[in-house]
């Protein structure tokens, strides 16, 4: 009964926003702003730039709000809106598929090690630190569930480029998870631990 209540209520909040209640707006800004800045910022990597395309996200959203035709999931909806409004930034700084050339990762990192040591912010700050064509590639396969068919036609590239990009970050994520673990070892020996 209670999950109806609260359907109920996220209704009327979108038929309020709807209606270009501000006050409706406000509080779909609050809800949900914080989620929506953390996926600008996997994309982006810049606080600024993040805020400002989340701002320019929503007002697309209360734009868009009445082409929302009730069906999926509304959160989905949004953060769909979200992400190709990411996508189109990129696509305006058109520098999003720079190669960076990079050895193979030779070993994998201690994943057991490095999960009682890292938060998640610091692993959020590894993609954020990828180079933006591996990091948007990473965040629309990884993270958002896209297939490479998909990154391809959402970035305009070729399907095998989007596989080359995913590889390509994940040896980068490896290779900056292996310096973590060796710099984790390192204070571990210092403080005599083994």
């Amino acid at each position: 009964m209670l999950h109806i209540g609260k359907s109920r209520t996220l209704e009327n909040l979108i038929n309020d926003c709807k209606k270009g209640s501000p006050k409706a707006q406000r509080v779909l800004y609050e809800r949900y702003s914080g989620r929506f800045l953390s996926i600008c910022m996997r994309y982006m990597g810049k606080q600024d730039v993040a805020e400002d395309l989340m701002i320019s996200s929503f007002m697309r959203i209360f734009e868009k709000i009445d082409t929302y035709k009730g069906e999926g999931n509304f959160e989905g909806w949004m953060r769909r809106i979200v992400v190709n409004q990411c996508l189109s930034e990129l696509r305006k700084q058109r520098n999003m598929y720079v190669a960076i050339s990079m050895e193979e990762a030779v070993a994998m990192p201690d994943i057991n090690l490095l999960e009682s040591h890292l938060a998640a912010e610091e692993l959020l700050q590894l993609v954020t630190d990828l180079p933006i064509g591996y990091r948007t590639v990473f965040n629309l396969y990884a993270i958002e569930g896209y297939s490479h068919k998909e990154i391809a036609e959402q970035l305009g590239i070729n399907e095998n480029t989007s596989k080359s990009q995913l590889s390509r970050a994940r040896v980068h994520l490896q290779q900056a998870l292996k310096k973590m673990e060796e710099a984790i070892n390192v204070k571990k020996e210092s403080h005599g631990e083994k």
